[in-house]
C-alpha cells in the first residue's frame, strides 16, 4: 500500500499516542487554517468517542487496577479464587468480542451478498452490464 494511501492511519496513530489533547490541538489548529477541516475532526473526534476516556488511561487503570489486585488479601485460597475468576472473565471478555467481531464479519457478508444479487438481477433485467450508481 501506498504511503498516499496509510497517512490518515499513521495521523491518527500519532495523535492517539499523544493524546486527547494532541487531537484538540489538531482541532483547533484545522479550525484556525481551514474550518472545514476542524469541523471534520472535531465530527469524527465525536464520532469515534476520541473525546471520552482515552484508550492509554483505560490501560493505564487497568494496569493500576491489577496492580493493586495483586496485594494478596492475605488469604491464599482466596487470592487464588480472585485471580482464576478474574482469568476467567477476561477470557469470556476476549472469546465475547471476538464473537462480535464474528457477528459483524456475518452482517457485512451478508449485506455484501445481497447487493450483488440485486447487481446481478440488475443486469439480468438489462440485458447487460448494470448502471452504474
Amino acid at each position: 500500500m501506498s504511503t498516499v494511501a496509510t497517512w490518515p492511519n499513521q495521523a491518527e496513530t500519532w495523535l492517539d499516542e499523544r493524546g486527547k489533547g494532541a487531537w484538540i490541538a489538531a482541532m483547533v489548529l484545522g479550525f484556525i487554517f481551514f474550518w472545514p477541516v476542524g469541523l471534520a475532526l472535531l465530527f469524527y473526534m465525536i464520532w469515534s468517542k476520541r473525546m471520552g476516556c482515552s484508550k492509554s488511561y483505560r490501560r493505564h487503570w487497568r494496569h493500576h487496577h491489577q496492580h493493586r489486585s495483586y496485594h494478596g488479601s492475605g488469604n491464599v485460597a482466596f487470592d487464588a479464587y480472585k485471580e482464576e475468576t478474574l482469568k476467567r472473565l477476561e477470557d469470556e471478555q476476549d472469546a465475547f468480542r471476538g464473537f462480535l467481531d464474528r457477528l459483524r464479519a456475518a452482517k457485512d457478508k451478508t449485506e455484501f451478498d445481497t447487493f450483488m444479487d440485486e447487481r446481478a438481477d440488475a443486469a439480468k433485467n438489462t440485458g447487460g452490464e448494470p448502471a452504474e450508481a
